[in-house]
């Protein structure tokens, strides 16, 4: 198949994320022969769903917290709870805050548009942040805050226990890798991180939000996402 060459003096745009993922790759894929999903019996999806309340009111109940205190409400997970597929963000901005729904407003849009180039559809996967209150006047959650809801996170992790966890953001990477190290040196490399005894395949990219402020960027995370679409065909992960 003959690739596209891509104009270095423009940067990859939303528009060019929503329509590359239908001509430009994956057309060499192999047949997905598993397009059926099997039933996952109710008695595990009442445990998960119990599981997700009680992680959800044990975090609401957090007491002596500044971004609780600053905060319209709790901004828990969007998606699809049976997912294989999770990502992570770093925190609500004011329009998540509004709606308690992560990833709205343009960087939603944008990450709806990055999945779509990988032929996702974004109700199928499911979606948190490390922090589950807006951080005032939408600041870096600071390193206190992360660490203090990182055990949270880590539990979210375990309860949803997906195939490929996608962690975006600087904010996400520390919380779940603890590394020190830039993202830009950590992006686009397959990592296996340890929660509960479970190994779970981790990649780290760019927050769609920092893409809005840096869109020569996009051509890296444009990247990534090939990576993670060729481990879904490799690994015959139904979504």
């Amino acid at each position: 198949m003959i690739k596209k060459q891509i104009n270095q003096k423009d940067s990859i745009d939303i528009e060019l994320l929503n329509s590359i993922g239908y001509d430009y790759v994956f057309n060499n894929s192999p047949i997905n022969r598993f397009k059926n999903k099997i039933k996952i019996p109710d008695k595990l999806d009442k445990n998960k769903h119990e599981k997700l309340l009680r992680l959800k009111k044990e975090i609401d109940s957090i007491e002596d917290c500044k971004l609780k205190k600053n905060a319209s409400q709790l901004v828990f997970a969007d998606g699809d709870t049976q997912s294989t597929i999770m990502i992570v963000g770093e925190g609500p901005g004011q329009k998540e805050d509004e709606l308690g729904k992560p990833f709205v407003g343009d960087a939603g849009n944008l990450l709806n548009k990055m999945l779509k180039a990988i032929k996702i559809e974004r109700k199928k996967i499911y979606i948190t942040n490390v922090v589950n209150y807006r951080p005032p006047n939408n600041r870096k959650p600071e390193q206190s805050e992360i660490n203090r809801y990182s055990k949270y996170l880590r539990e979210h992790i375990s309860i949803i226990d997906p195939k490929i966890l996608i962690l975006m953001g600087s904010t996400a990477m520390e919380a779940i890798l603890g590394s020190n190290k830039r993202i830009s040196k950590e992006r686009g490399q397959w990592k296996e991180i340890i929660i509960k005894q479970k190994n779970y395949k981790t990649i780290v990219t760019f927050h769609p939000a920092y893409l809005l402020r840096k869109p020569d960027q996009k051509k890296f995370s444009w990247e990534d996402l090939k990576i993670v679409r060729k481990e879904i065909d490799e690994q015959n992960i139904v979504i």
